[in-house]
This record gives C-alpha cells, structure tokens and sequence, in this order.
C-alpha cells in the first residue's frame, strides 16, 4: 500500500513519491512570534507533527523545517506597546511556543529557522529576483511584479485577472501595479533594520520562507504544508519568488489544513472566542486537545467547544482504560493457552487497517476508530477466564506503536500519595473483614477525592475519574 495524499496544487489525490528514495524534505510555515499560540495555530502543529511521525513510522528520513517570524509589524507593535525591544520579545513567545506544542505531543523540528538569523540570505534572494527582472526598488522598498511570474495564481486557482479586481494602488503607494507585493521594507525611525542595498529596512512576510526553504531543503522540496488561511496570499508568493528564482518547481506537494471555529462561530479577537493554547491546557490534558484535534480529518473544518472536548475526554478514556486492564491483567497471566496464534494474527491486523487509513491522506479519524476496535477486542478477550501474557503484551504493543503515530500515550501517569494507597489497603482489608459498611465508606471518601474504584477477580483497580 503506497501513501496518497491531497496536493492543492493539483486539487487531486495523489500517490507519494519523494524527490529522493527514503528521505522526505518538509517544510511547515511556523508562526509569528508577538502572543502565545491560539489553538488555530495548534492545528498545523499538531497535524503536521502527525503527518511527519506517520512518514517516519513509515520508513522515511524526515528532514522537517518550521520557521519562526521573529520580526514584522506585529513585533513591532507588541514591543511599542510593552517597553521592550523585538528580540525580547521574540524570544519570550518562542519559549512559549515550545512549552505549548511539547505539552501537546510534539516534536521539535529539524530545524527552527528564525528570520533574524538569515536576514542575509533573504537580501541576497531578494537580490537575485531584481537581477532577474522580477522585482524593483522603490523609494527604499522593494517589490516583486507579479505580472511577470506567468503562472501566478496556480496554487489559489485563480488567475492574475481575477485577481487585479478588488485591487487598486493607494495614493502615495510605492507600487506599481496594485498586484505587486513588497519583499523589502523601507524602516521607519525607530524600528529594528538591518543594511541592505536598498537601505535600512527588513523583509516582507512571504520571502521568508521562500529563502529559508531553499537554504534548508534545496530548490524543490517534497512538500510544503500550513493552514487553510495561507494557501492566498502567502503559499502563492512563495511559489512566485521561488520559481522565478530557481526556474524550478519549488514544492511538489502541497498540504493545507481547514479552518478552527469555536462553538460553530469563525474564531476572531473580535467576536471574544480567542483561544490561546496556553490557557486551554491548564484546564484540560493537552493529550485530550491533541486526540480531539486529530479526531477530523486534517483538511475538514474543526468546531472546538466544551461538550466537543468533554466527549473527546470520555472517548480516550476509554482507550487509557483499556491499557490499563491490560497491563493490569498481564501480571496474572500465562503462556498456556491454546488460540495465541489466533490472537496475535486479529492484533496484527490491526496495524494493517491503522496503515491504510493513514495511508489514505492521512485519515486520523478514521485511524482513531481502528484504535476503538483494538480497544473492543482487548476488552472481549479479557473476559476470557485464561489469557496469555504473550497476547496481552502484543495488544500494548499495537497501542505503544499506533499510539506514537498519533502522538498520544495511554500509559496512566497518575499517582497515588500514600494517604490514598493507606485507604484502598484499607478498603481491602474491610473486604475481606466483610465489614461493608466501612468498606462503602472508604469508597465515598476516595470518590470524593476523584478516584474511582473498581474491584476485578484480579483485585482492586483505581482510576482518576
């Protein structure tokens, strides 16, 4: 089974195939580093973070690049506002974007490009297109002709005439024609700068990734991917520089995830319905956000409310509860039983749907419900009155292996203190005593505590509830 995925280039599925056998050259447009993230920039994060795991789990060398937009209007907003200067800043909120995105399951890139670290690079690119007849200075600033790149509007499918309307040049603008977009900009008094031959100034948005890209992943690289949102302007300037650059395709596939709404409503500062990740994790598991997020497939439109989370919440517990009867019943468990081999085939199985879901562009919700079926069949084999420890390991096995697809583990990391483990003994103990009455008692107090009992042949198991 080979992986297919939806190229927005081409708006079709399309079967995989990287520039270079076994290695993939990804490239993520990362954020703008002014606030923490809201749970629309954790979206890409965590899908494309899943998509790379997938790939690696499936043999590829991921050479994975996410940028950091360390300066631009917004940082220069941010610093005015706070007393500091823009490198403070920037280095506060990457700080911050590492601590949210690890709670939420996911890697460190390959590498973190940030543009103030390759402000050279990007004069030089910037350069390369003025050589080449694609871009003009201006009164300080520079802009790429857009006209020029005769396949302009590809990825957006659009076409430079429909796009002229609803465009028109400012008075005072330095352009000239109303599609042209700056790469350069001129500073104004005050402002971060850095020299260049078009004097002080620092690069437009969309150029650079497309500098970035080529300094990390080459000419063309295997796939470029980011929200919805950036497919116009940005994703199209991007092939626009690039390709008039190189004269090569800049990215063979393109990968776009849909939009976030909170509670069926588009998520706006406006409206009120702001949600930073920084906030949302202190109150829920960041492993209930990541597991909800993935529980729609990548490119669909998402609504993230309360009772949406909640549910997700009852759901992976579900699976956590059935890992731990697992490993709770492994240690009672034998090697005698006759229908193993029946077992282990049903449980392997099951890595093999979990694939070709994946493999069917990246189909986490449909790889979650694979998940549910192993989760019901390690439940019915459970009620088996001998179980072998060879099955029930192959069981955490898959759940191990498919788990770290998804970036989740239903490993329990709570922990009893020894005030709560004093009272379950207790609890034990007014069992076998047949003192009831106390053994209830035990049972409301450990309830009120969150902790939830449930007695198996196997002994008392607890929970968190």
């Amino acid at each position: 089974m080979t992986i297919k995925l939806y190229n927005t280039l081409t708006r079709q599925k399309e079967t995989f195939e990287p520039l270079e056998p076994g290695k993939v050259k990804m490239y993520v447009c990362g954020p703008t580093v002014y606030n923490y993230i809201h749970i629309g920039n954790a979206r890409p994060a965590i899908v494309y973070d899943t998509v790379r795991r997938y790939l690696e789990f499936s043999g590829y060398e991921v050479n994975y690049i996410s940028n950091f937009t360390d300066v631009d209007d917004k940082l220069i907003k941010a610093a005015n506002e706070l007393g500091e200067d823009v490198p403070t800043i920037a280095d506060r909120f990457i700080d911050a974007y590492f601590e949210d995105v690890t709670a939420l399951g996911c890697k460190r890139a390959t590498t973190h490009p940030r543009v103030t670290e390759n402000i050279d690079i990007i004069i030089d690119f910037i350069q390369a297109l003025i050589d080449k007849g694609f871009a003009y200075e201006a009164g300080g600033d520079v802009y790429y002709k857009t006209r020029e790149f005769k396949e302009y509007g590809k990825l957006s499918h659009q076409s430079v005439e429909e796009l002229r309307l609803g465009n028109r040049i400012e008075v005072g603008d330095k352009k000239q024609d109303a599609l042209d977009f700056v790469l350069w900009k001129s500073a104004k008094e005050g402002e971060i700068s850095w020299e260049s031959p078009w004097g002080h100034g620092r690069p437009g948005w969309h150029i650079e990734c497309s500098a970035m890209a080529q300094k990390y992943l080459g000419d063309t690289i295997d796939i470029h991917a980011g929200g919805q949102d950036l497919t116009f302007p940005h994703h199209e300037n991007e092939i626009a520089q690039s390709e008039a650059v190189t004269g090569k395709q800049f990215a063979k596939y393109w990968l776009h995830n849909g939009y976030i709404n909170i509670n069926n409503e588009k998520m706006s500062k406006s409206l009120g319905n702001f949600v930073l990740v920084h906030d949302i994790i202190k109150e829920i598991d960041p492993q209930i956000v990541r597991f909800f997020m993935l529980s729609v497939h990548y490119r669909h439109p998402i609504n993230f409310s309360q009772e949406l989370l909640e549910s997700t919440k009852n759901a992976f517990e579900r699976l956590t509860t059935s890992y731990g009867n697992l490993k709770h019943r492994k240690n009672s468990s034998t090697n005698l039983t006759d229908n193993n081999e029946e077992w282990l085939t049903k449980i392997k199985n099951y890595q093999q749907q979990f694939k070709e879901e994946m493999d069917d562009d990246f189909n986490t919700a449909n790889a979650i419900s694979v998940l549910f079926d192993l989760s019901k069949q390690a439940n019915y084999y459970l009620q088996e009155q001998n179980t072998s420890t060879e099955v029930i390991q192959a069981f955490l096995d898959q759940f191990d292996q498919l788990g770290k697809v998804l970036g989740v583990t239903f490993e329990s990391t709570d922990l009893l203190d020894e005030e709560i483990d004093e009272m379950i003994q207790q609890r034990i103990q007014a069992r076998k005593d047949r003192n009831f009455a106390l053994a209830d008692e035990i049972r409301d107090k450990l309830k009120d505590l969150n902790i939830i009992l449930e007695d198996t042949p196997q002994g008392t198991r607890w929970k968190r509830g």
